[in-house]
Parts: structure tokens; C-alpha cells; sequence
């Protein structure tokens, strides 16, 4: 069987080699006499194998090595030889894919019970009620002692804690105060990757993506689907021929420019409309959070000159640090299933441009620093009278609708925007027939999983039936490469309506759509009664597993699931424990730090103890060492005994 390095590689071959002897020269015989394990590559899942031999030096495609002096010796050389990936075409510079270098950090947590974490949320919970007031503010420590390359984690998991409290909107507002009391300079306000700019971005992904989507989607869409040429930059123009079949004569570069900007203009021209009817369909939370921070700017910054420094502070989240890098990067944003490629990557990148350019409210800094945008300062100046119009109603909100949203769990808030937790077309495997001519196919259906049940249909806009109840699914695992001759196959195994067992096996298109699914089933089965602990990776053919070759089709199975290896996405749901586990573990991190700025803020030397029982402390940081201490021995304590809980295993990748 001829192999090729790139493609799926596994089976082996029994082959007889002899060396015949001639007249004038001796022949190579190459008999094949049995194929195992190969992998399957017909629609029914059967392999019809052959053998094309290359041999002396008319090519080095041989994937099978053999030792041609003892071949020539014993004149007969016969065995079972595993087919193996061809190293000679990467040597030629064929087919190679190239490397990449990755960095992984698997992080163990232990997650004691809830019990525990309550005086360290309680603590953080009563500073952030507080805001301002006191020299000893827990937050404004806790920013102080994060460095640049963690505040991104600590800023999410300290906004997804006070999410789950109730007090987002009070943890940003805390966070706009020290912001603004720290900033002399208007023109630098909010433009620094501190812990407010960090919070402020996973709140809006939080509780503001299905909102970007209502506004982006479409024009999103429509770029990705039209796959214009546009470059306004003359410098990179490429002329290209026009017109009619036997008509054509080059573009003039004025003309490509010409049509770029019409093309940019009709864009942002139905970006700004749509955001201008949006300002009812925002939440009700955001809202809420951006009059805030509109209101604490206008008092810092009162005077005339100033009047516009309320608006960039609100644009530089909406609009530089919300709508312009989901325009860059759909994928990134669930806006779109794959990245751009170069064509519309560039007419996003110069969308995104022009938005920043309207947020930046048209400052002459903006308009210099790319003159070739100059086409576009009308529709730009125009976006702008729009955009602060739909900023001030934005921010005109009752108190009171602010103050009821917070209060809401946070899962109820995800579950409401987005109804389906996944969909998209999917194979699902067929049977035909049984015993040993009994074949198998795919057939392409469209799945929606929601929180109540995995249902399809023929198409996205038919009619859906129900397929697998949410509560009766046991696993959903990946199905190992040779079982159906691909790498993309997954199981989902659930209890029918008396009970039993059963298995549907699913295909999807890629790697990164298979891990997808997998995340999101077993996000939403997490919490299922009857989950199991074991699988078979493989399918049950003829009469055993091809994973491990069992004969009982009710055996356990020989490999342990992975129920909790999920994705992170903005949408998952929310554990609390596991996020003030997150935040103990930080601040166990910086506790040196943090001692020697309690001694520093009550003026005690080195040897006293912020901890000591003789009495509680008032102050907040040492009732902070004091929780860590304590929690630091609740951990002694699991480790000693039976784990509390199963222990939470984050991947993370940095490429």
C-alpha cells in the first residue's frame, strides 16, 4: 500500500521478497499475501489495499524497509513489515507542513468545598462595596502586586467571582475610580492594559457578545461573502484587469482606490446604522456599566475642554477593545467558523481602521497618522455626530435598571443570550445490513444542542426533532482514528428510554470542530447523574472491540473518560469555588508582597504577625493573610485525606 506522510498511516502488510535469478539479471519478486489492520478508505468502511513497489533508484517512495544484502543472501525474505510515514519526501521538500513550537502549562487545582471560600469572597465582596474609601483597599493591593503578564487571567477570574456575587458593575466602577485617580492626562485614560482595561474586556464578552453579534454579524457576512478587493493605501494597490471576457483592460490605481473606499463607506455607513438602533437591544447590565464610567469621567474631567473625554472613554472599550477586534478576528468573536484569508483579512483589517478612527471621535492624532485615510473623513466626521448621539442615549438609563440586572445569577444572564449551545452540520454513522457484509456510511444532517436536548434536521432552517434528552447523556468522547478511517469521529453515549446503553457516533469536518462539540457536550452534561468512568475508544466489529479486542459488548471499557476536559470559552458556566480557588492561588503567589505591604501601611517591623489570634483584625490586609493562612491549611488538611472534590485540570496552549 503506498503511504503517504501526510495522511493517515497504520495496518501492516505480510509480504514475500524474493530475488529471482536470470540470464542476463537477477528480478525482485514482491508477493502481498495478507493486509491487517488497515485503515478503511471506502464510503463503507472496507479497504481494497495494493502495493506500488519502487525500488533501484527510479524513486524513494518505499515505505517499506529491507535490508537488500541479506535479501540477496538468502534469495527469499518474508515477514509482516508496519507501514510507516515516508521520511524521504520531507528530505525532497515535499509535503511539508512545517513546525510549530508550542508552550504547555497543565495547572492541577484542588477545589475545597464552598464553605471555605467564603470569608476570602466575603472580604473581597465587602471592599468592593466599600469602593474607595480607606487607605487599605484590597483591590488596589491586588493590582499593585500583579504583574503585566498574569493581570489578564487575575482580571477575568476576579470579574467572573463578582459576576456570580452580583457586584460586577460595583468591581468596574471601583476599578474607573482608581483609574481616573491616577491619570493627570485626558489623552491617556483607560489606553493601558491595567486591571480595569482587562475586566472591562472579559465583561463585555461576557455579557455583551450576543449583542455584538446582532450589530457585526451581518456586515461581517457580507464581507466574507462578496471577497471585494479593497486597499486604500497606494503603496500596496494591485492593479488587476476588468471588464468583459475579451474586453479586459487594467484597472487604474485610482479606480481600485476609488472603489475601496465606496467600499469601506457602505460598510460603516451599515455598521453605524445598525449600532444607532441598537441602543434598546444592549443590556441592560452594560448599559448600566458604561453610565458609570461615563459619569465618574465627566466628574473628573468637568472642564469645556474636556467634553468629549466622557465619550472616548467609552468608545475605547465598545469600539477599540470590543467591535475592532472582533472585525480583525471574527473567529476569535464565534462570528464566523473560519479565519479570513488574505483579501478579506485586508478589508477587515481596514474597516477595523476606520472604526477606531470614529471612536477616537476623529482627533487630528488619528488623521495623521495614516494620511491615506483621507477619502474617508467625511463618512468618518458624519459616524462621529452619530456616535455620540448613540452614546448619550446609551448611557440615559435608570438607576434602578442598572441595579436590577447585577442581581441575577450569572448562568440564567448566558443561558438567555444564547439559546443554542452549539450547532452546525454533522455525519451521522449508518449501518446497513449485518453480519459480515453489513456496510456503514455517513449522512450529513444539521445538529442544534441546546440545554434541554441534542436535536437535527435535514437542513438549518427545518424543522428540528428531538434526538438525545440533555440528562440521559453518559459520555462524549473521540473515536479513535482506525475505527472509520478518520481522525474527526466522536461518540456521545447516552441511556435510552428504558435505560439501556447506546451509541451514536458522529463525524465533523475538522480537528477544531471535533474538539468544539466535544466542550460544548460536555459543558452541558457536566452535571449529569450516571456519567461514566470508562469507554472504548474503539467499535464493536464482528464480535469484539478493535480497541482492545473484548468479546462482552457490555464491557466497561478500557479507557477513562474526560468529562471535564472542556474548552474555555467567554460563555462557559460559572463555578465559583473554582474561581476563588483561582484567586487564592494568586494571591498565595504575591503573600510575600503582600506582607511586606501590610507591615509597610501599619508601621510594624518585620517580626510581628499580621495572623495572630489575640484578636481579629481590622485591618483588610490582615484579615487577608489571615484567610490565606487559613485556607492554606484547610489545603494541608484534603491533602491529608480523601480529596473534597475532583481536581479541576486547566490546559492552557501559548504558541
Amino acid at each position: 500500500m503506498e503511504v503517504d506522510r501526510n495522511e493517515e498511516v497504520q495496518g501492516e502488510i505480510h509480504l514475500r521478497l524474493e530475488v529471482v535469478p536470470g540470464t542476463h539479471a537477477s528480478r525482485l519478486r514482491c508477493s502481498v499475501l495478507e493486509g491487517r489492520d488497515l485503515a478503511p478508505k471506502d464510503r463503507n468502511g472496507a479497504s481494497d489495499p495494493f502495493v506500488r513497489v519502487h525500488y533501484n533508484g527510479r524513486t524513494q517512495e518505499t515505505s517499506v524497509v529491507v535490508n537488500v544484502q541479506r535479501l540477496c543472501s538468502a534469495r527469499q525474505e518474508e515477514g509482516w513489515f508496519r507501514l510507516q510515514p515516508d521520511q524521504s519526501k520531507s528530505r525532497r521538500g515535499e509535503g511539508n507542513l512545517g513546525s510549530l513550537q508550542l508552550e504547555v502549562r497543565l495547572r492541577d487545582e484542588t477545589v475545597l468545598p464552598s464553605i471555605c471560600y467564603q470569608p476570602l469572597v466575603q472580604l473581597l465582596c465587602q471592599e468592593v462595596k466599600l469602593g474607595t474609601q480607606g487607605p487599605g483597599q484590597l483591590i488596589p493591593i491586588i493590582e499593585e502586586t500583579t504583574s503585566a503578564e498574569c493581570r489578564q487571567e487575575v482580571a477575568t477570574t476576579l470579574l467572573k467571582l463578582f459576576l456570580g456575587q452580583g457586584l460586577a458593575k460595583d468591581f468596574l466602577d471601583l476599578l474607573f475610580q482608581l483609574e481616573l485617580g491616577r491619570t493627570s492626562e485626558a489623552n491617556t485614560l483607560f489606553r493601558s492594559n491595567s486591571l480595569a482595561s482587562k475586566s472591562m474586556e472579559c465583561f463585555l464578552k461576557v455579557a455583551g457578545m450576543r449583542y455584538l453579534h446582532g450589530i457585526l454579524g451581518p456586515i461581517i457576512d457580507r464581507v466574507f461573502e462578496e471577497k471585494k478587493y479593497v486597499e486604500l493605501d497606494p503603496s500596496k494597490v494591485e492593479v488587476k484587469d476588468v471588464g468583459c471576457s475579451g474586453l479586459h483592460r487594467p484597472q487604474t490605481e485610482a479606480e481600485v482606490l476609488q472603489q475601496s473606499a465606496q467600499t469601506l463607506r457602505t460598510h460603516l455607513v451599515a455598521l453605524l446604522s445598525a449600532l444607532c438602533r441598537s441602543v434598546r437591544a444592549c443590556p441592560a447590565m452594560v448599559r448600566a456599566t458604561f453610565r458609570q464610567l461615563f459619569r465618574r469621567v465627566r466628574e473628573r474631567f468637568p472642564s469645556a475642554q474636556h467634553q468629549n473625554v466622557p465619550f472616548i472613554a467609552v468608545t475605547s472599550f465598545l469600539c477599540l477593545r470590543f467591535f475592532s477586534p472582533a472585525i480583525m478576528s471574527p473567529k476569535l468573536f464565534h462570528l464566523r467558523e473560519r479565519h479570513a484569508d488574505a483579501r478579506t483579512s485586508r478589508t477587515l483589517l481596514l474597516l477595523a481602521k476606520v472604526v477606531q478612527n470614529v471612536g477616537n471621535l476623529d482627533t487630528p492624532v488619528s488623521r495623521a497618522k495614516e494620511a491615506w485615510m483621507e477619502p474617508l473623513q467625511p463618512t468618518v466626521r458624519q459616524g462621529v455626530a452619530q456616535l455620540k448621539d448613540f452614546i448619550t442615549k446609551l448611557v440615559d438609563i435608570e438607576e434602578k435598571e442598572g441595579k436590577d440586572f447585577p442581581t441575577l445569577d450569572l448562568q440564567r444572564a448566558l443561558n438567555s443570550q444564547a439559546p443554542p449551545v452549539k450547532e452546525g452540520p454533522l455525519f451521522i454513522h449508518r449501518t446497513k445490513g449485518k453480519g459480515p457484509l453489513a456496510s456503514s456510511s455517513f449522512k450529513k444532517l444539521y445538529f442544534s444542542l441546546t440545554t434541554e436536548a441534542l436535536s437535527f434536521a435535514k437542513t438549518s432552517s427545518s424543522k428540528k426533532s428531538a434526538f438525545i434528552k440533555l440528562a440521559s447523556i453518559r459520555a462524549a468522547e473521540k473515536v479513535e482514528e482506525k475505527s472509520f478511517g478518520s481522525s474527526h469521529v466522536m461518540q456521545v453515549i447516552y441511556a435510552d428510554d428504558v435505560g439501556r446503553a447506546q451509541t451514536v457516533y458522529l463525524q465533523c469536518k475538522c480537528v477544531n470542530e471535533l474538539n468544539q462539540w466535544l466542550s460544548a457536550l460536555r459543558k452541558v452534561s457536566i452535571n449529569n447523574t450516571g456519567l461514566l468512568g470508562s469507554y472504548h475508544p474503539g467499535i464493536f466489529r464482528g464480535d469484539k472491540w478493535s480497541c482492545c479486542h473484548q468479546k462482552d459488548r457490555t464491557d466497561q471499557g478500557c479507557d477513562r473518560t474526560h468529562s471535564r476536559v472542556t474548552l474555555q470559552e467567554w460563555n462557559d458556566p460559572l463555578d465559583l469555588d473554582l474561581e476563588a480557588q483561582l484567586v487564592y492561588k494568586h494571591l498565595l503567589g504575591v503573600e510575600a508582597a503582600l506582607r511586606e505591604k501590610q507591615r509597610l501601611l501599619s508601621g510594624e517591623t518585620e517580626t510581628s504577625s499580621p495572623t495572630d489570634r489575640g484578636g481579629a483584625p481590622k485591618d483588610p490586609l490582615a484579615q487577608l493573610l489571615c484567610v490565606l493562612q487559613d485556607l492554606r491549611e484547610a489545603h494541608s488538611s484534603s491533602l491529608a485525606g480523601a480529596s473534597p472534590r475532583e481536581p479541576h485540570h486547566l490546559l492552557e496552549l501559548q504558541t
